[in-house]
C-alpha cells in the first residue's frame, strides 16, 4: 500500500462522518420528539432521576430542619435511587447493542 492510497483511505473515512452527519441532521425531530423518543426506549431512567432527586431534596429539607435521622435515611436512598439509574443506563446500552446486533 502506498502512502497516496493511504491519504485516500483516510479522506475517505473522513467524508463517511460527513455523510453520516449530514444523514443525522437531515431527520426533523424537535427536542420534544427526542426527549418522548428517548424516555419511551427506557422509562426506569427518568423514574430513577426523579427517585434520586426526590430523595435528595427531601433529605437537604430534613436536614435543614435538624431531623439528622430522616436526613441520613433520605442520604442513603438518594444512594440507591442513582444505583438504580446507572444500572437502568447500562442495560438500556445493552439491550440497545444487543438489537443492532441482530
Amino acid at each position: 500500500m502506498t502512502m497516496s492510497q493511504n491519504i485516500k483511505e483516510e479522506d475517505m473515512s473522513q467524508f463517511d462522518w460527513i455523510t453520516l452527519h449530514n444523514e443525522m441532521a437531515a431527520v426533523d425531530e424537535t427536542r420534544k420528539e427526542k426527549l418522548i423518543r428517548k424516555v419511551s426506549e427506557n422509562p426506569l431512567i427518568p423514574i430513577g432521576c426523579l427517585a434520586t432527586t426526590g430523595a435528595l431534596s427531601y433529605g437537604l429539607w430534613s436536614f435543614r430542619q435538624g431531623n439528622r435521622r430522616m436526613s441520613q435515611y433520605m442520604m442513603r436512598t438518594r444512594i440507591a435511587a442513582q444505583g438504580f439509574t446507572v444500572f437502568a443506563l447500562i442495560m438500556g446500552i445493552a439491550m440497545g447493542a444487543s438489537k443492532a446486533a441482530k
